[in-house]
């Protein structure tokens, strides 16, 4: 059975690590010049007091297998608060077992629960599975162009 819950802002050091070992999985395909210490130093900061972002993760027989990283913002289109879903990830093994559907339901009960008027995201455009998965929920595509800047 797996059990999908938010980490609380006082998670100790070992689950801060398990999250951060399982989220190697997903960093192992984008180039990162020290990518564990960029995901624990991210964890860290998530769970500051006053931080708007929030993690859950997925346990199955007491091990990490999905997790779950979005912040809160304030949308002027939406005219409050929204979800901004950074991560989803779960390890390659645990995959096509309804995991990050089960993840996204919890998101999806907790941003009701908050209020929160919507959640947007960005996923590859060649990333059928996930896709699919998103307009299963009843997630729609917006059409727009990303752009970043790094310091």
């Amino acid at each position: 059975m797996v059990k999908v819950y938010e980490i609380s802002k006082d998670a100790d050091d070992e689950l801060q690590h398990r999250i951060a070992d399982l989220l190697m999985g997903q960093m192992e395909s984008m180039w990162a010049p020290n990518p564990y210490e960029q995901l624990l130093s991210s964890i860290k900061l998530a769970l500051k007091d006053g931080s708007q972002a929030h993690i859950f993760v997925a346990e199955k027989n007491h091990m990490l297998v999905g997790a779950a990283f979005f912040n809160v913002g304030i949308s002027m289109d939406k005219g409050g608060h929204y979800i901004w879903l950074n991560d989803l990830y779960v390890h390659k093994e645990h995959r096509n077992q309804g995991i990050a559907k089960k993840l996204l339901l919890k998101i999806i009960y907790w941003a009701e629960q908050e209020k929160i008027k919507g959640i947007e995201l960005e996923t590859g455009i060649n990333n059928e599975a996930t896709k699919a998965l998103y307009n299963s929920l009843g997630f729609y595509d917006i059409i727009s162009k990303r752009y970043g800047f790094r310091f």
